[in-house]
């Protein structure tokens, strides 16, 4: 099973809309936030492949690729709308009643190349993308790679008119943009932000985007997973991603996926394939509280300022401790410390000792850390979620190991780097 980020469809210079048009882990993750606040709102009362055209891998040692260009009739698939009481009792409706809703809001859009490629693997001159409306000021949620490098950009609303769009701002570390047309409101219609903290396995979805192409396309199906961790097209890690069985495929990439009632819960970002191309039934979305949180920061700053500690390590597990002989059993075991960071002003150590055991790369004897702003952390994760929660110039004690002793150390936390490596 190969997981692979999906290339935006290629398309000529005048596009026709009906046409049918890797990397290993290489070390360990630098830990940095990635922001995600909770509560259901709207947009507009915000205070301010995978579908990855670039080719970013999903993490671990999985390969990628970029999806060939389909050589059969595309058809989408549809499921019966939630019969059930309590989703009744939630205010689900109909698939059909969700996208008459909602698909006025879902946009095409048309990332421009004057020529040559781009950083996102452009391979002609234009390449197609989805999108959707969030306010009535003509703002528009996408993914970063649909844009990235793109020389203009245009953008299709259901009744046919086209816009240009200029970017306001983008967040690679979430495979995030922004962009704005100057359109009426009265022409607009925005969608809904729901709390993607609310979401449950098995919960029925409904994904509207343009795949291949093809304008406003509707599919069906349930959340099959929650917690999923992918790579971001600059490799930095998407935390709390949602997994989708509705079919998403190229020019998908940036459509909105929407809960049962019709609310947004996440932006379709990336998908699974079997050594090849196309979708098997497994999609990834940017959840709708992470969106929140980075579009509430593009709105308000033009950018995304994320708290860096300038750590990498491996996760602690009982037989680590044993093999290794360290002082407990579970915690984070800081292989690298960036320098200048604020983990190397405030004294953290990494390891310096590489060593393999059963075929794994270590680096042994660095500082362990077991918990974080008085929070227990094990997991790479959970020390992201508490770093998520502060900001740049923000202080944080940690709790560590220095060999057998334990202390308490300040880091005074810097910006989250371009990149893992800084």
């Amino acid at each position: 099973m190969t997981f692979t980020p999906v290339q935006p469809p290629a398309v000529p210079a005048s596009p026709d809309p009906s046409s049918s048009p890797t990397g290993p882990e290489t070390s360990p993750p630098v830990i940095s936030s990635s922001g995600r606040p909770s509560g259901a709102r709207s947009f507009a009362a915000l205070a301010a492949a995978a579908l990855l055209g670039g080719g970013a891998a999903l993490g671990g040692a999985w390969a990628t690729g970029a999806l060939d260009e389909p050589t059969t009739t595309v058809v989408t698939r549809t499921v019966e709308a939630p019969t059930s009481a309590a989703a009744a009792e939630a205010g689900a409706v109909s698939i059909q009643e969700i996208y008459r809703r909602n698909a006025p809001a879902v946009v095409q859009i048309t990332s421009k190349l004057d020529g040559g490629q781009s950083g996102s693997g452009f391979g002609g001159q234009a390449a197609l993308g989805s999108g959707f409306v969030i306010d009535d000021e003509g703002h528009i949620v996408t993914n970063f790679h649909v844009v990235d490098g793109a020389d203009s950009i245009e953008v299709s609303f259901s009744n046919q008119d086209t816009l240009s769009a200029e970017v306001v701002g983008v967040d690679p570390s979430t495979d995030l943009a922004v962009l704005k047309v100057d359109a009426s409101a009265v022409a607009l219609t925005p969608v809904t932000l729901g709390d993607s903290d609310d979401v449950t396995v098995g919960d029925p979805v409904v994904a509207i985007g343009n795949p291949f192409g093809l304008e406003r396309t509707v599919t069906a199906g349930i959340v099959s997973a929650l917690q999923r961790n992918v790579t971001a097209p600059n490799g930095i890690t998407i935390d709390h991603v949602i997994q989708t069985d509705a079919p998403i495929n190229s020019g998908n990439s940036g459509g909105p996926l929407f809960d049962a009632t019709g609310d947004v819960i996440g932006v379709n970002s990336q998908i699974q394939t079997a050594g090849g191309s196309g979708n098997v039934g497994i999609g990834f979305a940017v959840p709708a509280n992470t969106v929140s949180s980075v579009v509430a920061q593009i709105l308000e700053k033009g950018q995304v300022d994320r708290a860096f500690l300038g750590v990498s390590g491996r996760e602690i597990d009982q037989e680590l401790a044993r093999t290794f002989d360290l002082p407990v059993d579970s915690g984070l075991l800081v292989e690298t410390v960036s320098p200048g960071s604020g983990a190397a002003k405030a004294g953290l150590r990494g390891g310096d000792e590489p060593v393999v055991v059963a075929g794994i790369s270590y680096t042994v004897g660095g500082d362990v850390i077991v918990a974080a702003a008085g929070k227990p952390v094990a997991t790479i994760g959970e020390l992201r979620d508490v770093l998520a929660e502060l900001e740049p110039g923000d202080t944080v004690e940690l709790r560590i190991y220095h060999g057998n002793d334990e202390k308490t150390v300040t880091v005074t936390l810097g910006r989250q780097p371009d990149s893992p490596t800084g």
